[in-house]
């Protein structure tokens, strides 16, 4: 598996796995326009957003896009954090494609001296969120990097069980 910084020449691989992933709710289709367009996260405008934030990568497998990463650098406060708007994962894609991703936005935040990753806490992310060590607060989980990992508020994944919260489908269902 190969991960990479995306360009513009990707794009149309990218809005395909999105729209992929949006119709597997079977509703997607029937929503309105407006509706749709507000799910799917690789409008042309946010790719071009996405693709000069120096923290989002797709992941390839030969020539088939198996997924992808959609993180921002903003402010908390007084520092800086990375935060993860999406991962997308083609169905069937290898297993480890979200750890891999995942840990190409860490690596990016820490080679640019940002030491925290903020995420969602999905079910398919649970496996790279215990690979990076990350601490859950609420629904969302943290990777501090660098020494403030020593002292981060919150549970460490490592200590938490690997079962899904009441209400959320297995992973892998």
């Amino acid at each position: 598996m190969r991960y990479r910084t995306f360009s513009e020449a990707d794009y149309p691989a990218m809005q395909a796995l999105d729209l992929t992933l949006q119709r597997q709710d079977p509703a997607f289709d029937s929503l309105p326009e407006r509706e749709r367009d507000g799910r799917l996260h690789t409008s042309q405008p946010a790719l071009k957003f996405y693709e000069r934030s120096e923290h989002s990568f797709v992941a390839e497998e030969g020539d088939t896009l198996a997924g992808f990463i959609l993180a921002q650098p903003v402010w908390q406060g007084d520092r800086p954090l990375v935060l993860v708007r999406t991962v997308s994962v083609l169905p069937g894609a290898p297993e480890g494609t979200s750890t891999g991703l995942l840990h190409a936005a860490v690596k990016s935040a820490y080679d640019t001296a940002v030491y925290e990753v903020h995420f969602t806490l999905t079910p398919d992310l649970l496996d790279a969120a215990t690979s990076e060590s990350a601490v859950v607060t609420g629904q969302s989980a943290v990777c501090h990097l660098g020494t403030r990992a020593d002292t981060a508020p919150g549970t460490r994944l490592r200590s938490v069980p690997a079962t899904p919260a009441p209400g959320t489908p297995e992973q892998g269902a």
